[in-house]
């Protein structure tokens, strides 16, 4: 071998040994949030939704045009890690570590990270008249849209043993029970049956989730959103509920549902669409949507819901202009980030 081969032969090993160095280094993963912080949500009751634009929902890593596969088998991924909060600075502080901000939003990333949280702090009726609107919107999106995509995600892995299960399957006659097809347990359902099914079990668009749960939590300051997690002001005729003030006589002795979890709130909301006779032409509009190939939008949508309010159309308009002030119809494209689920608590909890 002649020296100067020798040579050619030894920068080329430099050479790769640097772009090696360069590529680690590049793809190191941010150190973790170590602090601890405490969670915030909001916006303002007495402001209305228009008030100021809003920089909606913001996320992480994956290019905009990146197609989210359903996740049908979860039993692999991890528990979630808990997080404690001790500020709306670090719970922001959070979001700009998983780069789940505006400006990843705004360069069209659409990933979210998988986030829930404890409940909604007593301390946020004080806090959420002192800090500006537009951040108060941007902490509510942000900490909402998880919830949805993963009740989303759930009712997805449901859809899926709807289509794929034998119609003497258990799972799936726990789910025809469960979405009010049928009430008695049987040893099959028919396949008129699972028909039946797949026009409820199916996914409900962000935007209009998102849109429905600011005007019914007052942007998350409400009396039942605090004392029960309740988002959505669903009634309960149970006796359990928590009672109003002013009760419609008509309706009889009523209160809101209460839950345990934000989550479980967003999981009953989504059961009550899909079950609840009163959004029957909601679950006709999106089943012919997805025959013809049709996007299943939260616009599109909102025109099924004049029984969801005694305001009839005017809640409608007021939700659909919600959604295209704030621009949350982007939040329809938005996914499940792959990485570990964290719960957000209360450094007191």
């Amino acid at each position: 071998m002649t020296k100067n081969t020798y040579q050619k032969i030894l920068f080329v090993v430099l050479l790769l040994a640097s772009l090696f160095a360069i590529n680690y280094w590049v793809k190191s993963p941010p150190s973790p949030v170590e602090q601890e912080k405490n969670s915030y949500i909001a916006e303002s009751a007495s402001k209305p939704a228009n008030s100021e634009p809003s920089n909606t929902l913001p996320s992480n890593t994956k290019p905009a045009n990146a197609k989210p596969k359903p996740v049908i088998n979860k039993s692999s991924q991890p528990p979630a890690k808990d997080i404690s909060l001790n500020s709306l600075d670090e719970l922001i502080e959070l979001f700009n570590s998983l780069n789940y901000n505006t400006e990843s939003w705004a360069a069209g990333v659409r990933e979210v990270p998988r986030l829930t949280f404890e409940s909604v702090s007593e301390k946020w009726q004080q806090t959420s008249n002192e800090i500006p609107v537009q951040l108060k919107k941007m902490v509510f999106f942000r900490l909402m849209a998880p919830l949805i995509l993963i009740s989303n995600e759930n009712i997805t892995i449901e859809r899926e043993t709807v289509k794929e299960a034998s119609l003497h399957d258990e799972q799936l006659i726990t789910i025809a029970r469960k979405y009010r097809v049928i009430s008695d347990p049987i040893e099959a359902i028919t396949e008129d049956q699972r028909q039946q099914l797949l026009k409820r079990v199916d996914i409900m668009p962000p935007s209009l989730v998102l849109a429905q749960a600011a005007e019914e939590s007052g942007w998350a300051t409400s009396r039942f959103t605090l004392e029960g997690n309740a988002f959505f002001g669903q009634w309960d005729f149970s006796g359990n509920g928590m009672i109003p003030k002013q009760q419609r006589k008509e309706l009889g002795n009523y209160g809101l549902a209460r839950f345990d979890t934000p989550q479980a709130s967003v999981e009953g909301y989504m059961l009550n669409i899909n079950t609840n006779a009163a959004y029957l032409k909601l679950r006709e509009l999106r089943r012919d949507l997805r025959a013809n190939n049709q996007p299943i939008t939260g616009l599109e949508l909102a025109n099924t819901l004049d029984k969801y309010s005694e305001r009839g159309q005017a809640y409608i308009d007021g939700i659909q202009q919600m959604i295209r002030f704030n621009k949350l119809e982007q939040v329809d494209e938005a996914y499940l980030s792959e990485s570990a689920p964290l719960h957000l608590i209360t450094a007191n909890q």
